[in-house]
């Protein structure tokens, strides 16, 4: 199924078309910005599968650059700073604090100079097939020679440039990448893309890209050589070079996209090799959970159930929290941010108070949410330590439809505007001090 489409507006009153879906930390997928079209991407089975690999591993970002796809078109004097104008529009209104990014061809460009200007902001960089001097990336070998029929028979164009791409061996690709390229651009706009694209240099910045980086080669690719992915890692503080088997020159190609993900998992695997272990742990627990078993009867019951299952792992992918362990009646789920989290448990309870009751139920379920901060131990996919336990027995201090914090929460998220009342200090079991409580308004909008 398709997904959401959404829109962001960058700092020119540019509206820049989006999606984003997934579990776990987000990820920028970044083609070739010379043609794109969120929808039509769907649409063909290279799009499908990109996503669907992906997507179990993270909270995946697409977006279509300005005059492209969905996004604002008709726009004049494309820059550099344009097109990473486009990509910080996006990351504000996801409100992440921090990606990952996939930058394939010269849209490589534009990852490089987001991640050199932003630092604290990238986590991990994947480049492939990128020219980070001027001229194109990946333009098939004498395209320009075909220029002639741009303007005279753009079907045809697009056409016989899809095939040099493709090569002959696949003429049904080659045929989908020609739609792909009608799809997304007008002529004018691939021409104002591509030459804009080609003079860019970012040779100076790399230097400056803090973020580990993988650079990947296709040896058997033609029209690209092995020397500007050698600069790349040369270049790059903290890049590795990685060879992929396989012809195609397209960033969605299976073997390109599982090397990504690989590469992209180490983070996951290694928790205690990043910057800052502090983790924000939200822990829900259905209210009267037994006693509403024993009234409604396994099959009614496993229905509410279900239900608040759906519900919790949708606000998690929406708010990039990551689903720790299920306990039948509660969730334990972590966040890279304090704010993230909170705003997921605001989501939560409003999509509870509004859900239809179940059958013998006389009002929405009600759901007792607890929050805290700290830094959890990390082992066989499960978080444990006194962080941990605090969040499930603050969750136990709730009642049903509330959402309690600890002050270390309260403090993480001053100045975001969100309403929180003091519950007054209480002692935890489990542990030495006593902490401070305080009830999240989740009724009442944020300040912002």
């Amino acid at each position: 199924m398709e997904p959401a489409i959404q829109f962001a507006t960058t700092n020119d009153d540019v509206n820049v078309a989006f999606w984003a879906r997934g579990t776990g930390p987000p990820l920028v997928l970044m083609f070739p910005p010379g043609f794109s079209n969120l929808r039509y991407e769907w649409q063909i089975p290279e799009g499908q599968q990109t996503f669907e690999l992906m997507e179990p591993h993270f909270q995946v970002v697409r977006y279509d650059l300005r005059n492209t796809g969905l996004s604002d078109r008709g726009i004049e004097g494309l820059s550099l700073d344009n097109y990473v104008t486009d990509l910080e529009a996006v990351l504000t209104k996801l409100k992440f604090p921090q990606v990952s990014i996939f930058g394939g061809g010269d849209a490589g460009k534009i990852a490089i100079a987001y991640s050199a200007r932003h630092p604290e902001r990238v986590t991990s960089l994947i480049l492939w097939r990128t020219n980070p001097a001027p001229g194109g990336s990946a333009a098939a070998p004498g395209w320009t020679n075909l220029r002639p029929l741009l303007d005279s028979n753009w079907p045809l164009f697009t056409d016989l440039f899809a095939t040099a791409l493709a090569g002959l061996d696949d003429t049904g690709l080659a045929a989908r990448v020609s739609r792909y390229i009608r799809e997304s651009v007008r002529p004018e706009e691939f021409v104002s893309a591509s030459d804009s694209l080609a003079t860019m240099d970012v040779t100076l910045m790399l230097p400056h890209v803090k973020a580990r980086t993988l650079v990947l080669h296709r040896m058997d690719t033609p029209f690209f050589a092995i020397e500007r992915a050698r600069k790349l890692v040369a270049t790059i503080p903290d890049a590795r070079l990685a060879v992929v088997q396989g012809r195609s020159p397209f960033a969605w190609d299976e073997n390109v996209i599982r090397a990504g993900i690989g590469f992209l998992l180490e983070d996951q695997e290694r928790p205690a090799a990043r910057s800052s272990a502090i983790r924000t742990m939200l822990y829900t627990d259905i209210e009267s959970h037994t006693a509403m078993m024993q009234r409604l009867g396994d099959s009614a019951g496993r229905d509410i159930l279900r239900q608040h299952e759906q519900t919790t792992r949708q606000a998690l992918r929406d708010y990039g929290g990551s689903e720790v362990k299920a306990m039948g009646d509660g969730f334990l789920a972590s966040f890279g941010s304090a704010q993230k989290a909170l705003e997921c448990a605001v989501a939560l309870q409003r999509a509870f108070a509004l859900a239809p009751s179940g059958e013998g139920e006389s009002g929405p379920l009600r759901v007792r949410i607890g929050i805290n901060a700290g830094e959890p131990i990390a082992e066989d996919g499960d978080l444990f330590g006194a962080a941990v336990i605090a969040a499930a027995r603050i969750a136990g201090k709730a009642q049903g439809g509330e959402i309690l914090v600890s002050n270390v929460v309260r403090e993480l998220a001053a100045g975001k505007g969100f309403l929180f009342a003091g519950r007054g200090e209480t002692r935890i079991r489990g542990l030495e001090d006593p902490i401070q409580l305080f009830q999240l308004h989740w009724q009442t909008p944020r300040r912002e």
